[in-house]
């Protein structure tokens, strides 16, 4: 019951800021014994039909934090102290980017919603990749999955793209386990137009040549928006087919505004960004059966948005997920979301 006091009050601080101000306290309650002790008492939880096997990596359970958390993979041991199997971290692009103008992140707690518009804001993946290498050395070997979202820099015309993407690939290559390739936020300028079939081709292409070169090739996975017609989706489905991609996330942000509880006012305040948390749930599973229905069995997908409970969850599963990714519903429920929504699977 402590939680939604704390959130009272980092409510009231502008998102990036309470963002901030709580993954700090948090890495400092983890670096001492006792906030380590704390953390495992009362946020791990574990059972053996929770684990799973997707795409040849082994997942202690299906929860995951979703990409745009924890970008600049600053926070990884904290972050699975609190119970995930995976993060994703990113989206990292080449050179590092201050994304775009502040503020550019707004909470909409009538509808238990996000909307951003960051902007690819990240170290770069150098820097990152560093920061990951450190954490590989320095951490006990406890099984948490790392995945590597990957972008192209604000600057680079969409025809180069996939030269961003690779350079990505390789710096990230050794230290992470799976690849996201996002061309679906809509938060850089004519990104989601990579979405189209000849674009996302071609990088796939250029990315499968450079990772089949390697000894262990790692799991290639897209993420799409939710707003793509079934016409768009059916593409994507052949895609997957014809470039044998490891798996889907669906979904991002929504463009869409519609069935919203805040005031129309307020939100047209807010202006352009990406729409997360309980208003895209919907439309996200609704995508994610449509894919379930029209790919193989063997693609396995990861759903995210609006994921807040565990019957939430059970919800994508049943609709056809492997795994689960939260984001908004981390923020609106909690650091205990992971150990809810497993003690309820269980």
């Amino acid at each position: 019951m402590l939680y939604p006091f704390l959130r009272s009050c980092m409510f009231m601080l502008p998102p990036e800021e309470a963002h901030n101000f709580s993954m700090k306290s948090l890495e400092k309650i983890h670096a001492t014994a006792l906030g380590k002790k704390i953390l495992a008492n009362r946020f791990n939880f574990t059972h053996p039909s929770l684990e799973k096997e997707v795409f040849g990596l082994k997942f202690k359970n299906p929860v995951g934090l979703a990409a745009g958390f924890d970008k600049n993979a600053m926070y990884l041991e904290s972050l699975q102290a609190l119970g995930f199997s995976h993060v994703e971290i990113g989206t990292v692009t080449p050179k590092g980017q201050p994304g775009n103008d502040r503020p550019r992140s707004f909470r909409l707690p009538q509808d238990k919603a996000l909307i951003n518009r960051m902007g690819f804001n990240n170290h770069g993946a150098e820097i990152i990749r560093t920061r990951l290498e450190l954490w590989r050395n320095n951490s006990k070997k406890t099984g948490l999955i790392v995945g590597g979202n990957i972008g192209k820099n604000k600057v680079t015309e969409n025809a180069d793209a996939w030269k961003d993407y690779v350079f990505c690939f390789q710096q990230l290559f050794d230290v992470v386990d799976y690849f996201v390739v996002n061309v679906s936020s809509p938060n850089t300028p004519g990104l989601r137009a990579l979405q189209e079939k000849d674009s996302l081709a071609k990088i796939f292409t250029e990315l499968k040549n450079v990772n089949l070169q390697k000894s262990q090739p790692k799991p290639l996975l897209l993420k799409i928006a939710p707003d793509l017609t079934n016409e768009q989706l059916d593409d994507i489905v052949q895609l997957t087919g014809d470039l044998q991609l490891d798996g889907l996330v669906a979904t991002n942000t929504t463009i869409s505004r519609e069935n919203l509880v805040t005031p129309k006012a307020a939100i047209d305040k807010i202006g352009a960004g990406g729409l997360s948390g309980k208003p895209v749930k919907a439309r996200s599973t609704a995508v994610l059966k449509y894919l379930r229905n029209s790919l193989s069995n063997t693609v396995p997908l990861i759903a995210s948005g609006g994921i807040f409970t565990a019957d939430d969850a059970r919800e994508k599963l049943n609709a056809g997920a492997a795994l689960i990714q939260v984001y908004t519903g981390f923020i609106y429920q909690g650091p205990g979301i992971v150990k809810d929504i497993c003690k309820g699977l269980v």
